[in-house]
């Protein structure tokens, strides 16, 4: 059964240009936050002008730019659930983990509520999410696949960018986990599935496997 296509709201936050998404379904008031940054306030500005109620807070990976609003959206929400996967959850609270201690302060998030893991499905806000590990950019990194919508919509965080992809140079990092991720758990998609990414446009899964300098097929 098909599933309405939500409506998207892009929040980016700076320094890191980072963005944090919105999703709800057209008429419905249960609304997903997806990776927030260092502009909660304006995250809970667009949900309450839309007049949404997040039900889920959704972190693609534990670096600091994808959880520093954590705090924040649980205090203000405190029965939401936080939800990201079970390799990265320790860095929410270890700032040399998360990265942030690196850039000369110290992070810590909220605890999550929910780990999860490679195939497991999430029923939120109407919407149906399938969960793929995609280790490479972080070794816990994950990316939920919205099923049931046309075209499909990948919440990808950090993995694959328009004409490039995640950076592999932090402790758990690896290109090699990288380009296993993206060509067994991306490019596995159907073309014409959108990747919402963690920084820059959004594109999708045809158009990267045709031109990403870095793991389209010419590049296999």
């Amino acid at each position: 059964m098909e599933t309405a296509t939500p409506q998207i709201q892009t929040i980016v936050s700076m320094p890191f240009d980072e963005n944090s998404y919105v999703l709800s379904l057209p008429g419905q008031s249960e609304c997903l936050v997806i990776d927030p940054g260092f502009d909660p306030q304006q995250i809970e500005s667009v949900i309450a002008e839309n007049q949404l109620l997040p039900v889920a807070i959704l972190c693609t990976h534990g670096h600091a730019d994808h959880i520093a609003g954590n705090g924040y959206l649980k205090d203000r929400w405190p029965s939401c659930p936080l939800v990201i996967g079970k390799g990265d959850a320790s860095k929410l609270s270890d700032p040399e983990g998360n990265l942030s201690a690196g850039y000369g302060f110290n992070l810590v998030s909220p605890l999550a509520d929910q780990t999860v893991k490679d195939g497991d499905l999430l029923e939120l806000a109407g919407l149906k999410l399938r969960v793929r590990e995609t280790p490479g950019h972080s070794c816990g990194h994950v990316v939920f696949v919205i099923e049931g919508c046309q075209p499909p919509i990948v919440l990808g965080g950090d993995v694959l960018f328009a004409g490039s992809i995640g950076r592999t140079d932090f402790p758990d990092g690896s290109f090699d986990d990288l380009k296993k991720s993206i060509h067994e758990k991306l490019f596995t998609l159907p073309d014409e599935t959108v990747v919402l990414s963690g920084h820059g446009p959004s594109t999708t899964v045809g158009e990267e496997k045709r031109s990403n300098p870095f793991v389209g097929i010419e590049c296999a």
